[in-house]
């Protein structure tokens, strides 16, 4: 699962100059604008957002990023690197580390939730599989028996937490049924979380965890993420090919699909009244959830196929664009998800180019959007010059020297041919 960058910058300029018709072609992206910050007074350079990081640094840079690559935007090396950076040497990410340069230790909070979307973000991205490794060794190492997972080791595992391992799971091959502690797996633990049927509120939802006196209350943004992992699913997905009508029904021994369709279930009931799920705050009115409700729109389409989130889809493309401006990377990364996974064009969604403004609130990907997988910035492969340290880099760049002298030999004899062949 190591993974190393190939080449390297002064290997990428001879290939240019040798044949730069054949490299892969990149086009101007409209999504980075020369106004995009590239840095910010009181951020770290590569930090995506202008609010405190404490919290979510780790988080949202994450979506950021597999955002990005999920719309063919080359990310930005320094925002690659300033994750990569925020990993503590077990493997573990916490919220946000403001001195990378000290080590992390008994008092430094490392969280599931940052290192399971980290792993995420930095799979998607590409040459960074020591880190992921690292990350993913230290998720097994702090499972649950009952399979599951808490949003810190050693909290008791949750719904939202378990799924977003799921996803880190299966996004880098792994597959969840084969992580075992005590003899349970990940999907275990999350059915443990499903409301039966026959409750006669929130009936099919997930719970988030139970409440003090072990009962399951139906919580959406759990049903969301549980509907994910219970299909297997990561962050990022694509609309079930097959159109599946949700409806919850239970079974003898429920299968995660079947907790899956009941969750789906669930949120169809609970976002036909107004298109649109709904969160209150102590004391005052409920008010739209537009970040449970892209969630929904993706774990909708997951399970029933894209027409299945149709409805809360275009109220997102209505509303949300005011919502997303004030919550930053996070959120239009989240709309973006939903509209990869509808089929959505997300520079056209709802009059919003998501990208667009994505990018502003990070740092520079070069103007490039990815048209080839082998495709890289300049930036990254200045970058790979300067840290490439595997030996593959050096043993490159010799031997394009040697094809360069060749070449020039070769042409050295051609012109000697033709002067003799001139009368």
């Amino acid at each position: 699962m190591n993974v190393r960058r190939r080449g390297s910058a002064a290997a990428l300029a001879v290939i240019a100059v040798l044949g730069a018709a054949a490299a892969p072609a990149v086009a101007a992206d409209p999504s980075s604008s020369a106004s995009a910050p590239t840095s910010k007074p009181s951020q770290p350079s590569g930090l995506f957002g202008t609010t405190d990081p404490q919290y979510d640094g780790v988080w949202r840079q994450s979506l950021a990023l597999l955002a990005q690559k999920t719309v063919g935007t080359i990310p930005s090396t320094r925002a690659v690197e300033w994750l990569t950076g925020q990993q503590c040497d077990n493997g573990a990410f916490a919220p946000y580390r403001a001195d990378t340069a000290k080590a992390c230790d008994a008092k430094t909070m490392v969280d599931t939730n940052s290192t399971a979307a980290a792993v995420q973000a930095l799979w998607a991205v590409g040459g960074r599989g020591d880190v992921v490794e690292d990350a993913l060794a230290w998720l097994k190492s702090v499972q649950h028996e009952d399979g599951g997972w808490g949003y810190t080791p050693g909290g008791a595992s949750d719904a939202n937490s378990t799924s977003v391992v799921i996803g880190a799971l299966t996004a880098t091959g792994t597959d969840p049924e084969r992580v075992e502690k005590g003899g349970r797996s990940p999907y275990d633990a999350l059915l443990t979380f499903a409301l039966p049927c026959a409750e006669d509120k929130g009936a099919g939802a997930f719970a988030f965890q139970p409440d003090k006196d072990g009962k399951l209350l139906a919580n959406a943004d759990a049903t969301a993420a549980g509907v994910l992992g219970a299909l297997g699913k990561g962050l990022v997905t694509e609309a079930s090919e097959k159109t599946a009508d949700a409806a919850c029904t239970d079974g003898d021994e429920p299968t995660r699909e079947q907790a899956a369709a009941n969750g789906a279930a669930h949120l169809a009931q609970a976002l036909a009244a107004d298109g649109h799920l709904k969160s209150a705050l102590g004391g005052s009115a409920d008010q739209p959830d537009y970040g449970n409700t892209a969630d929904a729109v993706v774990a909708l389409a997951a399970r029933g196929g894209a027409e299945k989130a149709a409805e809360p889809l275009a109220w997102l493309k209505k509303n949300a664009a005011q919502w997303a401006e004030q919550s930053g990377p996070a959120a239009y990364a989240q709309l973006i998800f939903a509209a990869h996974a509808t089929g959505t064009d997300p520079r056209a969604f709802g009059g919003t180019d998501l990208v667009e403004k994505l990018n502003a609130t990070g740092p520079g990907s070069g103007g490039a959007r990815i048209t080839d997988t082998a495709t890289t910035s300049a930036e990254d492969a200045e970058q790979d010059e300067k840290k490439d340290d595997s030996g593959f880099g050096v043993w490159w760049v010799v031997g394009i020297c040697l094809v360069v002298a060749l070449a020039v030999a070769a042409g050295f004899v051609l012109r000697a041919r033709t002067r003799k062949q001139q009368p």
